[in-house]
C-alpha cells in the first residue's frame, strides 16, 4: 500500500540532510527555545500533513474518510504513509492500559550521532500532534519518551488527551516510569 505521495501546495518535500541542517541550525542559534519552535512549526504542519494523508489514501485505497479505517488496520496505514513521505516505518502499540505509542527505529527527524542528553524530535511530536488531532478531530498531545538522537534504539511517541500526557509529563519529573502512569 505504500506508494508514492502527491504533494501539493499545502505540503512540500525536504530531504533528511537538509532538515537535519535547519534542526541544527536552530538549536545552535536559539539554544533552549529551539525545542519549543521546532514543536509550534511541527504542529501547523501537522494539519497540512493530515491533508496529505486524506489525498494518499484515496489514491492508495479509494478511501474518502479516514474514520473507515479498521482500527486495527491504522498503525499500518499510518506506517505506508510516513514510510512514503520518507519519515520512516511506524508502529502503533498500547502502553498500559490507556496509552498509545508510535514507535519507530528509523525516524527520518533523529539524528544518531547527536548524542543528545535528552529526546529531541521536537518537531516531530508537533506534527503529530497535529496530524493525529486532525485525524481523531480531537486535541491530542504528543511526547517524546524514548530517541534516536539521545542513544537509543528507537524513537517512541506516546500520543494521548493532553491531561493524560501531562500526568506522564510529571510521573517522569519525580523519576517514574511513564508506563506505570498509564
Amino acid at each position: 500500500m505504500a506508494g508514492v505521495v502527491e504533494l501539493n501546495g499545502d505540503t512540500v518535500g525536504l530531504g533528511r540532510s537538509g532538515f537535519q541542517a535547519l534542526r541544527q541550525a536552530l538549536q545552535a542559534s536559539l539554544g533552549d527555545q529551539a525545542a519549543e519552535r521546532l514543536q509550534e512549526a511541527g504542529h501547523a504542519a501537522g494539519r497540512d500533513v493530515y491533508h496529505c494523508f486524506r489525498r494518499w489514501l484515496k489514491t492508495t485505497t479509494g478511501l474518502d474518510d479516514p474514520g473507515a479505517i479498521a482500527a486495527s488496520a491504522l498503525g499500518g496505514v499510518l506506517s505506508d504513509f510516513f514510510q512514503a513521505l520518507g519519515w520512516g516505518p511506524i508502529s502503533m502499540n498500547r502502553v498500559g492500559s490507556t496509552g498509545i505509542a508510535m514507535d519507530t527505529a528509523e525516524w527520518a527527524e533523529a539524528d544518531p550521532a547527536a548524542h543528545a542528553p535528552y529526546p529531541s524530535c521536537h518537531l516531530s511530536a508537533g506534527l503529530l500532534a497535529g496530524f493525529m488531532g486532525a485525524l481523531s478531530q480531537q486535541p491530542v498531545s504528543v511526547m517524546e519518551v524514548e530517541c534516536r538522537s539521545a542513544d537509543q534504539a528507537r524513537c517512541r511517541f506516546l500520543l494521548g488527551k493532553p491531561e493524560a500526557l501531562e500526568a506522564v509529563y510529571q510521573a517522569m519529573s519525580e523519576g517514574r516510569d511513564y508506563s506505570s502512569v498509564l
